[in-house]
């Protein structure tokens, strides 16, 4: 049986962006896929798969307390001059105190919102990214 106390809780998280933590995040998901390259043979009527690469991409949601992406931002697209940004995300496990760390490097913000915002809701901003390396820097 599972013992709920050992249950991970994202509200026991942390990110941090440049070395900055962010008491804002409301959640985040980064992910890799891997690419395969599919791969026949006669005499087998199997799909075979050869993996060829890897791709990794995200999302960081925050509450908007202030304009920390739209300052990293606001000139990269026009200039075409990405800053540099890395990402590094804690899940803490209270019970033993030991926690699941990961730096994602190489990190570029694919979308950016210059106003998102409307009468009697709290604002909230999705920001999506790509990234082209990462190390799994602890384990629970």
């Amino acid at each position: 049986m599972v013992n709920q106390n050992r249950i991970l809780s994202g509200s026991n998280g942390n990110v941090w962006l440049n070395g900055k933590l962010l008491a804002q995040v409301k959640s985040i998901e980064a992910k890799i896929t891997g690419n395969f390259e599919e791969v026949n043979c006669v005499g087998d009527y199997a799909t075979h798969h050869v993996f060829t690469g890897w791709a990794g991409e995200g999302t960081l949601t925050m509450n908007k307390v202030d304009s920390t992406v739209l300052a990293l931002m606001k000139e990269a697209f026009k200039k075409g001059n990405m800053p540099e940004i890395k990402i590094i995300t804690q899940l803490e496990d209270k019970t033993t105190g030991k926690s699941e760390r990961a730096s994602i490097s190489n990190v570029v913000i694919t979308e950016f919102m210059l106003a998102k915002f409307e009468g009697k809701a709290v604002v909230a901003e999705e920001v999506p990214f790509k990234f082209s390396d990462y190390e799994v820097l602890e384990t629970i």
